[in-house]
């Protein structure tokens, strides 16, 4: 009988020789020859990847392959992985928890506003495009609000602040706990907010209206509670809110308030002392050493073993102090003072000419004082200096027994605390002090780096603390997102261990994990490019949302897909602890 054409398929052929299994894929035309069944071998591919020689299989069954690129379309693309990062660790936190403990539209919109102050700090009404240019919206079904919708928001956060910030206070602070806190202002481009007043501006706007703001963090620099104040409201005069806050909002009896001299003067400690378990950490004005100098309570004898001393003075009874010598300190206050003396001569030299040359119309006494005061007063040198002005004269020296008085106080700065021994040490004192450079770094980066607060667009005044309490919750998670992300930031992974045990006299010095770092820029295993903050954020953004579409069936539903993650992105994703 004539042979029949057969069928071609794979076969896979497995053969044990000497304890050894051996597999072949080979390629084969079966066919029936009279009674019998022939298999003729093609060809041998077991060289091929497994997953070729599954496509050749499918397809000698019947199946049709085409080109991803002809199968489907992608008909939107969306940066994804850092909404991806900060949401998951706003869940991961329970931030979102804190905010309202039920899920609602208006927590829904208050995360995204959090999450898009952290992505691309912008207005309300921007934030209302920009969500939409990432999967933000779609993530938090948002996508349908307007501006006005966020202002509603932002009222019922307002509303809740003060639950919030109790929340915040369960979780991290305690009795005997460390709060540090500080104030800040910032410039208000506008004239119809009864809260911007002409004050102290800290961002340099001498010609702008300011808002003030305090900032109430725990000893890591986790912020706690925030406070908004006209811009012509004194540091010290917000203090006792802090007090209260902490007592009757928080339910705490004793805390530790740690301010700086501009913060806590002598006149607050006098009411901080009304409340029993109320303890504060502070330091001494520059007055108030050079008296202690005087008195001979403070000596450069006592620094010639230790750069740290427990010293008394009648003027400050029932009060330890602790007095540092940084040498260190000694030389940059003498050469920056040195500095601002050639400067301030050199303005005044200038003005002497620029007064003996007016022989035709000399310049009068006042004019004289204007351009003289306002040199001298520029860098605070006027003290360190003589002046003899009158009509059409003007004659100036240095005062050089005040410049000596002033470099004999160089170096020198004093803990003054009302804590006891048996509670902290005096080591402890100086490291817990210096801990609000934390609440200095959560002004920077709500200012400067990342958050952005300014320009502050709002015109009433609870809309204005409603934008400053958001910028604050927006910095809670960052402070845990750079806390997760250390190894791949230019930041310091010891550090944290490094407070409790080095010199809290001396300079910081950086680790050597953190000097390789910044040595080389890569991380401390050399695997991965250390980025900043915000660098790391647009890399996350590079992993993208696809919506794809199937092109032989134009009405089929979209699906979703996600780019998969790099190495860099899913080392990020792993370190913030958010699942892939």
């Amino acid at each position: 009988m004539p042979k029949r054409n057969g069928s071609v398929h794979v076969a896979k052929i497995v053969r044990r020789y000497k304890g050894r299994v051996y597999t072949a894929y080979l390629l084969r035309r079966t066919y029936r020859d009279g009674k019998h069944v022939r298999h003729q071998t093609l060809g041998n591919i077991s060289h091929l990847p497994l997953a070729l020689i599954g496509v050749i299989q499918r397809s000698l069954k019947g199946e049709t392959f085409v080109s991803s690129q002809d199968a489907f379309e992608i008909q939107a693309s969306l940066p994804h992985g850092h909404v991806e990062a900060v949401l998951g660790v706003i869940r991961k936190i329970g931030l979102d928890a804190l905010i309202a403990s039920k899920p609602c539209r208006e927590r829904d919109l208050v995360m995204a506003m959090i999450a898009e102050r952290l992505i691309h700090p912008c207005s309300k009404l921007s934030t209302t495009r920009l969500w939409h240019m990432t999967t933000l919206a779609e993530e938090l079904g948002v996508g349908d609000a307007d501006e006005d919708a966020l202002y509603d928001a932002m009222d019922w956060l307002l509303s809740r602040q003060p639950r919030i910030e109790k929340r915040l206070a369960e979780r991290h602070l305690s009795e005997g706990a460390t709060v540090l806190y500080d104030v800040t202002s910032s410039g208000y481009h506008g004239r119809h907010c009864p809260i911007a007043q002409r004050g102290h501006n800290r961002d340099g706007e001498r010609d702008l209206a300011c808002v003030v703001y305090g900032v109430l963090t725990d000893a890591e620099g986790r912020p706690i509670g925030v406070d908004v104040y006209p811009g012509n409201t004194g540091d010290p005069t917000t203090v006792p809110d802090q007090v209260r806050k902490t007592r009757k909002r928080f339910h705490l009896d004793h805390v530790v308030l740690v301010g700086d001299r501009g913060m806590l003067t002598q006149a607050k400690i006098e009411v901080l002392k009304t409340y029993p378990g109320i303890g504060w950490i502070s330091t001494l004005r520059t007055e108030d050493i050079r008296s202690l100098m005087e008195q001979a309570s403070l000596q450069r004898s006592l620094f010639e073993q230790r750069n740290l001393a427990e010293i008394s003075s009648p003027d400050f009874p029932s009060e330890r102090l602790i007095a540092c010598f940084n040498p260190l300190l000694l030389e940059e206050r003498r050469r920056k003072r040195g500095e601002l003396l050639e400067v301030t001569e050199a303005e005044l030299r200038r003005i002497e000419k620029e007064v003996a040359r007016r022989t035709k119309k000399p310049m009068t006494a006042d004019e004289i004082g204007l351009k003289v005061g306002r040199q001298v007063h520029r860098f605070k040198m006027a003290k360190h200096f003589e002046l003899a002005i009158s009509e059409g004269k003007f004659a100036w020296k240095r005062i050089d027994e005040s410049i000596r008085k002033e470099e004999a106080l160089d170096g020198f700065y004093v803990i003054r605390t009302s804590e006891p021994k048996e509670r902290l040490s005096a080591e402890d004192a100086v490291r817990t002090y210096k801990g609000l450079a934390r609440v200095e770094g959560l002004f920077r980066c709500l200012k400067k780096v990342d958050l952005r607060v300014r320009p502050i667009r709002h015109h009433k005044e609870n809309r204005v603390k409603a934008h400053i309490f958001l910028c604050v919750l927006a910095y809670y998670v960052e402070w845990h997102m750079r806390r997760a992300l250390a190894p791949l930031l230019f930041q310091d992974e010891e550090i944290q261990e490094d407070r409790k045990t080095r010199d809290p006299v001396a300079p910081a010095e950086p680790s050597a994990s953190a000097r390789a770092k910044k040595a080389d820029h890569r991380t401390t295993d050399g695997q991965f490019l250390v980025h900043d903050f915000e660098g790391l954020l647009r890399v996350l953004a590079t992993r993208c949302r696809n919506r794809c579409r199937a092109k032989a069936d134009p009405s089929a539903t979209t699906f979703l897909q996600v780019t998969q993650p790099s190495p860099l992105q899913a080392q990020a994703l792993q370190l913030l602890g958010v699942a892939v």
